[in-house]
């Protein structure tokens, strides 16, 4: 059976996330309200379907649009035949990629190797709506997983800072609105990189860990952590005697983060860029293991899954 490995660009904007999700209809789940997940948007449950009533149960379920069930079901129909497409990377509802991998296998009759990789790529992406777009697609080994495979990972949250009148134009993103978060304040950006500096090695992030994160192990190694001016701002040539351009980006590579982490590490950075915390609270808030003490978790408008990396 060959095995092929995707890499995937997406505008989150529309999904719920990359994984599939068949939950009860909101009027159906049997459970108390405490204990049933977060309902989706108006708008993303106006683009869900209903699904079959399953053995066993009494209440219908209805599958949300997601990036992996909307790929799955693209595959498909190319192959003709149903498959599984497992994903590095399990990002939230409105989180972008640039850089997303997944991998799936069909039997040599769906697709043999020499009937092209071109071929295969065309044949999803005609299939595939705007706000997906498969990159690139290769042959993998059979026993290739994009998740245990992961050596490392990188992401990119990028902020507009725009002050309001009188010293800024006080004027929202408009083209690009889904793709930065917007910060009113000014921003320090030179406390923002000293603090950026503190995450790098290997640490306990449980308090930049979003609750329920289901992981044994907290401890994860982030290679880097840089705050700069974001490509297209003039980064090259920006003084450190001036005010910042609008457009800060927070690049962050790693090992592996947990849920929410990286924007959390991005809310505690603006934090420390608004004055509200200093660059040296970073060491003493990794040590606590307390979520309360580090930032807030931002939107995930700025958060983008740049690249996938294996040994």
């Amino acid at each position: 059976m060959p095995r092929y490995k995707l890499t995937l660009a997406y505008d989150g904007t529309d999904f719920c996330g990359w994984q599939k999700q068949e939950p009860f209809a909101p009027d159906a789940d049997p459970r108390p309200l405490d204990q049933q997940p977060p309902r989706p948007s108006p708008s993303k449950l106006a683009a869900a379907s209903t699904l079959p009533t399953r053995e066993g149960e009494s209440r219908p379920r209805i599958a949300l649009r997601t990036v992996q069930a909307v790929t799955e079901s693209a595959i498909a129909e190319v192959l003709r035949e149903p498959i599984t497409l497992l994903g590095a990377s399990r990002t939230d509802a409105g989180v972008h990629a640039n850089g997303q991998v997944a991998a799936f296998s069909c039997t040599d009759a769906a697709w043999p190797i020499d009937r092209g990789l071109d071929r295969l790529l065309r044949a999803i992406n005609s299939r595939l709506p705007d706000d997906i777009l498969v990159t690139s697609v290769d042959v993998t080994s059979p026993d290739f997983d994009p998740i245990r495979g992961a050596s490392s990972k990188a992401y990119s949250y990028t902020l507009h800072v725009s002050p309001p009148p009188p010293h800024g134009p006080g004027l929202r993103p408009l083209r690009d609105r889904r793709y930065v978060h917007h910060v009113w304040e000014p921003l320090d950006l030179h406390a923002m990189q000293a603090a950026a500096s503190h995450f790098v090695g290997e640490h306990d992030f449980a308090a930049f860990a979003a609750a329920g994160h289901g992981r044994l192990s907290t401890i994860r190694t982030v290679f880097s952590c840089d705050v700069t001016p974001s490509p297209g701002e003039g980064a090259g040539g920006w003084a450190s005697d001036k005010p910042p351009p609008p457009r800060l980006r927070i690049d962050i590579t790693g090992s592996g983060f947990l849920w929410n982490m990286v924007r959390i590490i991005a809310g505690t950075l603006v934090d420390v860029g608004r004055g509200r915390k200093a660059p040296d609270d970073i060491p003493r808030i990794l040590a606590s293991r307390d979520r309360t003490h580090a930032g807030p978790t931002l939107p995930p408008t700025g958060l983008c899954l740049e690249w996938v990396r294996y040994a």
